[in-house]
């Protein structure tokens, strides 16, 4: 098996992104698989055309995306992309799309293809907090997923696609009161296991184990 991992670049005035600094201490190896590791830009539709290349050149079975969600106290993967782009800042070249569908042609949602309770369950094994998220949000996070899930209904059927969200690392909030971080190596750790999981039930249903919100 071979697994696209992307993370973004930094964005919103912070000088590190704990998303793609956890994929880089990702071994290149995860139980067989092989591991593909890319830094992608914050940014509504590049981010896409760079990820889709990346597929093109390098055929992965698996796409999970990895991206920042400040104020998360967990790795939380999302189980839900929406078709809309509704920027509350800028993008890193000062895109600003507001109330505009992605994909014209696509449907409403896609639903990750990944198996998000399993990752759960695997990562609360590693004694890494996690939950299933219901909202990957409006941003360029939303956007890839959805994305690149779009691009696996219309161009690269047979592969599967997801995305992660990580919160911030401590040195991220010295000067954010109150705002939950978690160590960059307790991130990896988490991710790792999320792809065990990916690895463990490949070709088969995800786990039916509790993982709604009431909110």
């Amino acid at each position: 098996m071979k697994i696209l991992v992307t993370g973004f670049d930094p964005f919103g005035g912070e000088t590190v992104n704990p998303a793609y600094e956890a994929i880089k201490l990702l071994d290149d190896t995860v139980k067989g698989a092989e591991i593909i590791k890319l830094e992608i830009p914050t940014v509504f539709h590049k981010a896409a055309e760079v990820v889709n290349k990346a597929i093109r050149q390098t055929n992965p079975d698996v796409i999970l995306c990895v991206g920042q969600a400040g104020g998360r106290f967990g790795v939380t993967p999302e189980r839900v992309a929406i078709n809309i782009d509704d920027a509350r800042i800028p993008d890193n070249e000062q895109n600003q799309p507001i109330d505009e569908k992605i994909q014209a042609d696509g449907p409403d949602a896609y639903f990750s293809s990944l198996p998000v309770k399993s990752m759960v369950e695997k990562m609360k094994e590693a004694q890494v907090p996690s939950s299933v998220s219901n909202s990957a949000g409006t941003f360029v996070c939303n956007h890839i997923m959805y994305q690149v899930l779009y691009a696996i209904d219309k161009e690269f059927s047979g592969k599967t696609g997801g995305f992660v969200h990580v919160p911030f690392i401590p040195e991220q909030v010295t000067d954010k009161a109150n705002q939950p971080s978690m160590h960059l190596e307790d991130i990896t750790r988490g991710l790792k296991a999320g792809i065990e999981a990916i690895v463990d039930r490949d070709g088969k249903e995800d786990s039916k184990n509790i993982g709604g919100a009431i909110h």
